[in-house]
């Protein structure tokens, strides 16, 4: 019997050790945190052998296979010691995937993605498909394989699930965009966050597709110096093209192939999502679907009855005419230059938490025009202190959300947005993004 070693008891941990269990594997999870008590039930009922609180070397370097989990970074020692005596290392996405022969689409980019992953699910859903959705988002990918007979997964995927992938290969590859992010991981290296996103299509074959931003000047560049096997569908707010999604007089054109039959058409007012990201987001998916063989009146009117992701750009309430806006998701510099370039009024932007190597340059025109007050909320705000202390007018420090909801309650005024909109990872004060998007939003109710 060979041994599967899991590192890391959480979602995708878990989900990992009940698929292994199923395929006849030695199964072991080891974590070096607590595991959660709903997570400890499952291994218990599954009759699953487990530890918390620490690594045994011993029962983790007789591993024939070991799934380490996205969170753990590849230069800790175990998993160095792992590699150098030649155990494969792999993300739940590669051991997933061995066990299923389902249509896979998969998904990633530095901003967009759980947008493009609910959207796409959501449209292959009210299509009529069996289909799955899994991976960075929601339940785990491994567990559903072990659970369920979908014939489609669409999957969101991290450049971390990425790293650890050997013949994964999605049908359809989807890549948003890519700005830096997560430098912290790659050794504050912006090219191997690149090659790291497009290890999706390294594997796919010219039967397969990759739809992509083609305005983003990162993936065009790598694209010209990298020939991929796949068939390219980009899409474009800036340029007609040939095959893929493009604007023209204000609707959404997308082409397959040249054949007219291939062709569909909608107008951006039609979109349930604001915002020009949202237009990319919904060309992706779009794409997408109509690949799947989803009907045209069907991609039409499940496209305008979508409701977005939760913490991105959500509308919470409104208070003495100030609109409150939780975009807790927003992790990254991208992300805010989108929120900031959605917002039409005077902004007071909550900001700050675990910076990941941000580089605020970009956000500047946007802050000078829009933000009247930065309300920072971190344990470490000196990054946002230097790039925008002499740009805003007002600037407060905060520790806790309660704090930073009250004093944005008292600066805004009547006709403004106070948007959380934080740039940054969460951890320094919070559980996670969802954590801190839900603090918001029940400080906002409690004022």
């Amino acid at each position: 019997m060979k041994r599967l070693v899991i590192l890391g008891g959480g979602e995708s941990g878990v989900g990992t050790a009940i698929l292994g269990k199923q395929k006849g594997y030695d199964v072991f999870v080891s974590d070096s945190g607590k595991l959660k008590d709903k997570y400890q039930k499952v291994l218990e009922h599954f009759d699953i052998d487990w530890e918390g609180e620490g690594h045994t070397e011993s029962k983790i370097m007789n591993a024939d296979l070991v799934m380490k989990s996205p969170g753990i970074p590849d230069k800790i020692p175990l998993v160095k010691a792992l590699l150098a005596k030649g155990v494969p290392v792999i993300s739940e996405i590669e051991f997933a995937s061995r066990y299923t022969d389902a249509n896979l689409i998969g998904i990633t980019g530095s901003n967009g993605k759980t947008t493009t992953t609910m959207l796409t699910h959501y449209l292959l859903k009210e299509g009529g498909l069996n289909v799955g959705m899994a991976g960075n988002i929601g339940d785990s990918y491994a567990q559903m394989v072990a659970e369920n007979d979908f014939e489609h997964y669409v999957l969101e995927i991290s450049s971390f699930q990425l790293d650890g992938i050997v013949d994964f290969a999605p049908h359809i590859a989807i890549l948003t965009n890519i700005t830096p992010d997560h430098l912290d991981r790659y050794e504050y290296k912006f090219e191997n966050y690149i090659a790291s996103k497009f290890r999706i299509v390294e594997n796919q074959t010219e039967d397969d597709y990759f739809i992509y931003d083609a305005d983003d000047p990162v993936i065009e560049k790598w694209l010209a110096d990298h020939p991929i096997k796949s068939k390219k569908l980009p899409f474009s707010l800036e340029k007609e093209l040939e095959t893929g999604a493009f604007l023209k007089d204000g609707k959404i054109i997308l082409k397959i192939s040249n054949d007219i039959n291939d062709t569909l058409e909608m107008t951006t007012e039609t979109l349930a999502l604001e915002g020009k990201h949202n237009v990319k987001n919904s060309m992706a998916a779009m794409t997408a679907a109509k690949l799947v063989s989803i009907r045209k009146q069907s991609i039409r009117e499940s496209i305008a009855s979508f409701q977005g992701a939760p913490h991105r750009l959500e509308k919470v309430l409104k208070i003495h005419h100030v609109q409150y806006i939780n975009d807790s998701k927003a992790t990254n510099v991208n992300s805010v230059f989108y929120a900031l370039d959605s917002v039409k009024t005077p902004v007071v932007w909550i900001a700050g938490g675990q910076d990941k190597g941000n580089d605020y340059k970009e956000l500047m025109p946007l802050v000078r025009e829009k933000v009247k007050a930065i309300v920072c909320l971190g344990l470490d705000n000196e990054k946002l202190k230097d790039a925008f202390g002499n740009v805003v007018d007002l600037m407060v420090e905060t520790y806790a959300m309660d704090e930073a909801v009250k004093v944005a309650y008292k600066i805004a005024e009547r006709g403004d947005t106070v948007l959380l909109s934080p740039a940054c990872a969460s951890f320094d004060l919070f559980k996670n993004y969802e954590d801190r998007g839900d603090q918001f939003k029940n400080a906002v109710k409690n004022l």
